[in-house]
């Protein structure tokens, strides 16, 4: 919890005068209180946030990983019948098809470009960069934090 008043006044008056005439008057400023929990309950949160960071660019780059492989097999012309082309094609498909129509494809004899593969990579890596930013602005980790207590 953060205390909200910032700032404490005192006034000084002379006694048997009228309160309006103030002699001296001083402003300090207060720091904000800053209420955290328990040191190793705050220690806990702070790795979980971080794992899931970790988490997050791990899933990201799993899904790179395969959007590319099937960007490479596109376009060296690979058979969609063979049986690794198959199940990168079966992988991916669910996470290129929200972008199959935005653009078109280039094709040159049995090799094919997918542009909206390549823009499902650059989505992809916006959002995960964006859940990450934004986990790091509601809870700011430092290496410092996470050293081992």
């Amino acid at each position: 919890m953060i205390q909200t008043d910032t700032t404490e006044e005192e006034v000084t008056t002379i006694e048997n005068q009228s309160p309006q005439q103030v002699i001296k008057k001083t402003t300090k400023q207060v720091e904000p209180q800053v209420k955290e929990g328990a040191p190793q309950k705050v220690y806990d949160t702070k790795k979980s946030i971080f794992r899931f960071n970790k988490v997050i660019w791990y899933i990201l780059g799993l899904v790179e990983t395969l959007l590319i492989f099937r960007i490479v097999l596109k376009l060296l012309g690979a058979n969609p019948s063979a049986g690794f082309a198959s199940l990168i094609y079966a992988i991916t498909e669910p996470l290129a098809a929200p972008f199959s129509g935005i653009l078109g494809t280039s094709t040159t004899g049995n090799s094919s470009f997918e542009w909206s593969t390549i823009i499902a990579v650059i989505v992809y890596l916006c959002i995960a960069w964006g859940v990450v930013y934004l986990l790091d602005l509601i809870y700011p980790i430092s290496s410092k934090d996470l050293e081992t207590k």
